[in-house]
């Protein structure tokens, strides 16, 4: 099978400024929306950003419904629930405002009441699903993010815990990218300092995962344009979207977690999230996120402080972030130029580096800015054992969709000795 010669830019339109949220009723009007579904969770149901939306929509003479039910890292069941739901409802267009959960969950219902499929797991990535394509054009979808992280207000994915698994998988396709996503900073006034780190890191694990990717070339050519998969590997334009964001990030990351009310800082990282969502949205992730899946779907009993949850989470952010030093180690010597420069951007003095200090140099830069938040000091601070790796490694293995852009191919012994590595960061 031939190479990949070819790689194709796709990304939601995005509005930023402060106050953008009141505009989500024009907006909708001005798309011909008649009646929208709002999708949120039921911590932010009460809180300003929801309250900002329903007056943008009564204003402008929209009706709505709001399902308030999604779960902070959802599963397979939240998901149906919403769809249930939103089967039961008429709505034309969806607004979900939330972080990527949220959004996540909106992207899934769009998909399934529009073209319900015949089995849930018809549309999820292989191997766990068929990856069958999205059939046509999905309803409009209106984003307005209330973390600065995950990007998915940029994206065409949607992952979810497969709860029978204990792993992270998804569904990915350009057709489920949101219409407009609105980056409004008043939005994220309401985070904690330690979801603004999980969120943070996320976004700095995206832009690394995505510069350090395989590139596209590197990957077999589709049958037909329609297949070229969402993720298709570092190419130039993604590139700086993610080095740019690795910049803002190191201006802003730790301003954004140690005062809530840094203005500047934290408008910085929302626009930061979405730059890296743009950059890995089109390039994929790869092992730190392949890895930080089982992490998230096999915790025990750990809960991190500043989620108002009701059940066991590691926050996305930190499951992948606990494994990027290991991973980023192991990837480097497949691009040690690469892994160095991603390592100057994040502030590392790499004057008198050789290409064989890269992985060191990149982890250890990582590792400082783990401490500098306050983030767990590896996967054993989050209830895990070396007699976890097993499952660990088993959960990994099935996330094609991002293991094979890892730039250095990572069998079941590579991936133990990773995730050994984790289990304490400092």
């Amino acid at each position: 099978m031939p190479n990949e010669t070819a790689f194709e830019m796709a990304t939601s339109a995005i509005r930023f400024g402060a106050g953008v949220t009141r505009e989500v009723g024009m907006d909708l009007k001005d798309l011909g929306a008649h009646r929208a579904l709002v999708i949120t969770d039921p911590v932010l149901r009460t809180m300003r950003p929801v309250q900002v939306v329903e007056e943008s929509l009564h204003e402008n003479g929209i009706p709505y419904t709001i399902y308030d039910r999604v779960r902070v890292e959802p599963t397979d069941e939240s998901f149906q629930d919403a769809i249930a739901f939103a089967q039961r409802t008429e709505f034309d267009a969806i607004v979900a405002v939330g972080g990527g959960s949220t959004i996540d969950t909106a992207k899934a219902v769009n998909l399934y009441t529009t073209y319900p499929p015949e089995d849930f797991l018809d549309y999820v990535n292989p191997p766990i699903g068929k990856g069958l394509p999205v059939p046509g054009p999905l309803k409009t979808l209106i984003a307005i993010p209330t973390t600065a992280g995950t990007g998915s207000e940029t994206t065409g994915v949607s992952i979810f815990d497969l709860h029978r698994m204990h792993a992270k998988t998804g569904i990915a396709s350009r057709r489920l990218k949101p219409t407009l996503g609105l980056l409004d900073p008043e939005n994220t006034r309401t985070m904690p300092p330690q979801v603004a780190a999980s969120s943070g890191l996320d976004i700095l694990s995206h832009a690394i995962e995505s510069y350090t990717a395989l590139p596209y070339a590197g990957r077999p050519a589709p049958g037909r344009p329609l297949l070229r998969p969402a993720y298709q590997g570092s190419n130039p334009i993604s590139d700086l979207w993610a080095m740019e964001s690795l910049r803002m990030v190191t201006r802003y990351i730790t301003r954004a977690v140690e005062d809530p009310g840094d203005d500047e800082a934290r408008a910085n990282m929302l626009l930061a999230a979405s730059y890296a969502g743009i950059g890995f949205g089109n390039a994929g992730v790869h092992l730190p996120h392949g890895m930080s899946y089982p992490v998230s779907g096999n915790v025990k009993s750990y809960r991190a402080p500043g989620y108002q949850v009701d059940h066991a989470l590691v926050p996305h952010g930190f499951s992948v972030i606990l494994n990027a030093p290991s991973v980023f180690r192991f990837t480097a010597p497949a691009h040690p130029e690469r892994h160095l420069q991603a390592a100057e951007a994040l502030g590392a003095d790499v004057t008198r580096a050789k290409p064989e200090d890269a992985g060191r140099i990149l982890a250890d830069r990582i590792t400082w800015y783990m401490q500098r938040l306050g983030t767990p000091s590896g996967l054993r601070e989050v209830g895990y054992t070396s007699s976890d790796i097993g499952a660990l490694v088993q959960g990994t293995l099935p996330q094609h969709r991002v293991t094979k852009l890892s730039p250095r191919a990572a069998g079941e012994e590579d991936l133990a000795r990773m995730f050994e590595d984790a289990m304490a960061a400092w």
